[in-house]
């Protein structure tokens, strides 16, 4: 019975959904390292979670390892550890180094959570990507500006999703971004050109080496767009024409980025830009599940479940989901106003004109406090077998539902 160690420092939809599947597998020894007590947790995860440690901080180097060695004194070995948080893939690549376990080590780690690194190894490669420069010091974003001009974005190196994403239009918000940011030689900040077009994303299994699934899905609008604007409703759209010829480059791509990065097993979460021209550009990759309810999406879409595949191609080295069927997507409800949920209204309307189009909901609960996320305080999700009736859908609902903070 092999023993898996699974790091959640947050107790989030992600977490919850790998934790949940990692539960059903019957002949599994396993423990959790997280930043919460195993409370917190639903009582049918409780009940399988062989051990626990809960760590003070929620992503801190030397606490995993101390963690993970405890955990591996109680059970007298660990075969397996892993995440779905983008912000212990090092930490726990070293874990496995340390211990010899399989999966990513520090080096490849450090490609994906690096995005200075990651960039210039798919300038090396030829891969299509944002130009970028690496920030140190205030005169280094002038340069970069002389270079591609306004707009640019400003992010952290080791950044994850829109997170302190700056978009710069001007030098005043060029200052104001660098004031936030803090770059200097220890806290290296990166500067991008800013990508217009379509914003989608590329998620990849990756089986020795080679990519076995691919699935594509398109934000609308862009993730950095909604985030800065609390009022939209954001909408993810997971097409049902993912195989076809119309995403074969993106497919190229993110195959040919996943091998230069040196992923051999896992799942990756690819952002990328279709530019008005019709070329791309690849974001950034991270070597994780995607968020926002994204591999929810995918296993809709499929009529499978994609954390349960995820686990087993972490523990097992296996993956299989049928052949995608459906279309699918999300829209996300976000409270409008200040406060907390005082009122929700239309999801009696949207129950009524798309019936079994709705696959899952996740409703606003009266006085919760907004997540200042882009996933607001609830979601939608609907599948069809056209793309189309999903983009009609997630209009509708946006249009229909609103949430009402006060």
């Amino acid at each position: 019975m092999p023993v898996v160690v699974f790091v959640a420092p947050l107790c989030n939809a992600g977490a919850l959904a790998s934790l949940e599947a990692l539960a059903s597998l019957p002949d599994v020894t396993l423990g959790v390292i997280s930043a919460f007590p195993q409370e917190r947790l639903p009582e049918a995860i409780r009940a399988r979670i062989a051990g626990h440690w809960q760590t003070h901080l929620q992503a801190d180097a030397d606490e995993l390892l101390y963690a993970a060695s405890k955990l591996r004194d109680y059970f007298g070995r660990i075969d397996c550890i892993f995440s779905s948080n983008e912000h212990v893939q090092e930490p726990i690549a070293q874990i496995r180094e340390h211990f010899d376990l399989p999966g990513l080590r520090p080096a490849v780690a450090h490609n994906f959570r690096n995005k200075a690194k990651m960039k210039a190894l798919f300038q090396a490669h030829q891969i299509p990507c944002a130009r970028f420069q690496r920030i140190r010091r205030h005169s280094d974003a002038h340069q970069f500006i002389e270079q591609v001009g306004f707009p640019i974005i400003l992010k952290p190196t080791y950044g994850a999703g829109s997170a302190s994403t700056f978009r710069v239009d001007s030098f005043h918000a060029l200052q104001q971004a660098l004031w936030q940011l803090n770059p200097s030689e220890q806290n290296e900040v990166i500067a991008e050109e800013f990508l217009t077009g379509e914003e989608h994303s590329l998620e990849t299994v990756m089986q020795n080496g080679k990519a076995v699934w691919q699935s594509v899905t398109r934000y609308l609008p862009s993730a950095l767009e909604a985030m800065q604007n609390q009022w939209i409703q954001w909408r993810i759209l997971s097409p049902r024409e993912a195989e076809s010829e119309r995403y074969a480059d993106i497919r190229a791509a993110g195959a040919a980025a996943l091998k230069a990065l040196g992923l051999d097993t896992g799942i990756s979460h690819l952002e990328w830009f279709r530019r008005p021209d019709g070329s791309l550009a690849i974001s950034e990759v991270g070597a994780r599940p995607p968020g926002a309810q994204i591999l929810t999406l995918h296993s809709r879409s499929h009529s499978a479940n994609l954390y349960a595949e995820w686990v087993r191609l972490m523990i097992y080295g296996e993956f299989n989901v049928p052949k995608q069927r459906y279309a699918s997507g999300v829209a996300f409800l976000r409270g409008q106003g200040s406060g907390t949920v005082k009122q929700v209204i239309g999801l009696d309307d949207v129950q009524r004109e798309l019936g079994t189009m709705v696959t899952d909901m996740s409703i606003p609960q009266f006085n919760m406090p907004p997540t200042g996320t882009y996933e607001g305080e609830g979601f939608i999700i609907v599948r069809h077998e056209r793309t189309e009736a999903v983009e009609q859908a997630l209009s509708y609902i946006i249009n229909t539902v609103r949430v009402f903070l006060g």
